[in-house]
């Protein structure tokens, strides 16, 4: 079974220093037509210390975002081991197996991707994206990491911006959550 490919969003997860960023465009798709323009796809958990963003099926995101929450709450807290254990889950469960999207979840040191084959992935570098406009996103962050001193924040939001001028599904109406790794401790 190969990972779905969704289109009509992106999430990108940037950290630099002690911050980490999660940003979420607002465009929902339904196939060729924008039905809204301002969506909240990404959000925090745990009282701001996890931050999440999702792509595909919004009613199966929230879904994953309640599971995934009561796994972080029965696993103290430890983003790795609720992870894997939501996507272990979510594999094998009749109902969860159907369920159609993508998570990226982070916390003040780690950030990750989920999907419902069983993967759980930390990225080599400093940003991961999902969705659509995703790999724009993804290496517009990685070329304003390497070469400009922008904070986290900075670099999130211009990716972002450049992935809206090339992908469809993809808009500049920004959502952006942030963690400080220092306030988190």
């Amino acid at each position: 079974m190969s990972a779905p490919v969704f289109h009509g969003t992106t999430i990108l997860a940037v950290r630099r220093g002690s911050r980490l960023v999660f940003c979420g465009d607002g465009q929902v798709s339904l196939q060729n037509t924008v039905m809204k323009g301002r969506a909240i796809k990404v959000r925090t958990l745990l009282d701001g210390q996890i931050l999440t963003g999702f792509a595909g099926a919004t009613a199966d995101a929230f879904t994953l975002f309640e599971k995934f929450e009561a796994k972080l709450k029965a696993f103290n807290k430890n983003l790795v081991r609720a992870a894997v254990e939501l996507a272990k889950d979510w594999r094998t469960d009749r109902y969860l197996r159907r369920l159609e999207a993508l998570l990226l979840v982070g916390d003040a040191e780690r950030t990750l991707l989920i999907s419902g084959t069983g993967d759980v992935i930390e990225p080599d570098g400093d940003a991961i994206a999902i969705g659509s406009g995703g790999n724009f996103a993804l290496a517009a962050a990685r070329a304003l990491l390497a070469h400009t001193d922008l904070d986290a924040r900075a670099v999130a939001t211009e990716a972002m911006r450049i992935a809206a001028g090339i992908d469809i599904y993809t808009n500049d109406q920004l959502v952006i959550e942030t963690l400080d790794a220092e306030d988190a401790r």
